[in-house]
């Protein structure tokens, strides 16, 4: 059973800014703790034996300056790595290039703190995704991959995509979708973007992510 009240309240959320030498970018962080020991949580985050329990497969050589690609996702190359603590690494989808920076610090012995930065360079002139969807595009996936952890880590067990897939289209998973899209928009908010603009960004980033029933064949 998941608590999503518990989950979306477990979760810190924060956008900012960031001079790269082309230009400067805008970082989205997101972080949780989690009840385990810093090396589990490095190794469920890195182990590629292990990802597919929580997150996706990913193939390729996870090692410093190899490249990575996630099933049906992301792919890049691994630029920064520093066991058990962080790693950094370049993030291509879509024709699209951003960053990931993965920290871990330990909180005590039993429980230590994972904190992701997602880092896009802020284009110039308008961006037709972020104006429509906000953080929330990046964010709420990002949400998710959260509570995949915790699910994981939890039991020790793989997380069942079908049980997942079957679970995001209950109520309380439709909900989860809908306060993620609204924790990012509080976040956006924050920055300065006026409130309707933000809220109506986060509508469009849970309708995006709500599965849709299957409408009827024609017989």
């Amino acid at each position: 059973m998941i608590d999503v009240d518990h989950q979306i309240n477990a979760v810190r959320r924060q956008l900012g800014t960031r001079v790269l030498e082309a230009g400067q970018a805008r970082v989205q962080t997101i972080s949780q703790s989690y009840p385990a020991a810093l090396e589990d949580v490095w190794d469920a985050c890195t182990n590629p034996d292990r990802l597919p329990r929580w997150f996706l497969p990913v193939s390729g050589e996870l090692r410093l300056g190899g490249t990575y690609q996630i099933e049906g996702n992301a792919g890049g190359t691994i630029e920064s790595c520093d066991p058990p603590e962080s790693f950094g690494a370049t993030w291509e989808f879509g024709g699209q290039l951003s960053w990931i920076e993965v920290r871990l610090h330990a909180e005590s012995a039993e429980h230590t703190r994972l904190e992701l930065d997602h880092i896009a360079h802020i284009e110039d002139g308008p961006n037709e995704f972020w104006e429509q969807f906000g953080p929330g595009a990046t964010g709420v996936g990002w949400d998710s991959a959260l509570l995949g952890l915790v699910l994981h880590l939890s039991t020790g067990e793989a997380v069942d995509p079908m049980a997942v897939e079957a679970w995001l289209g209950s109520a309380d998973g439709t909900r989860f979708i809908s306060e993620c899209a609204k924790a990012w928009a509080e976040t956006d908010i924050a920055e300065g973007t006026e409130p309707e603009t933000a809220q109506a960004r986060a509508e469009r980033t849970a309708a995006f992510f709500t599965p849709q029933p299957e409408q009827p064949q024609p017989e």
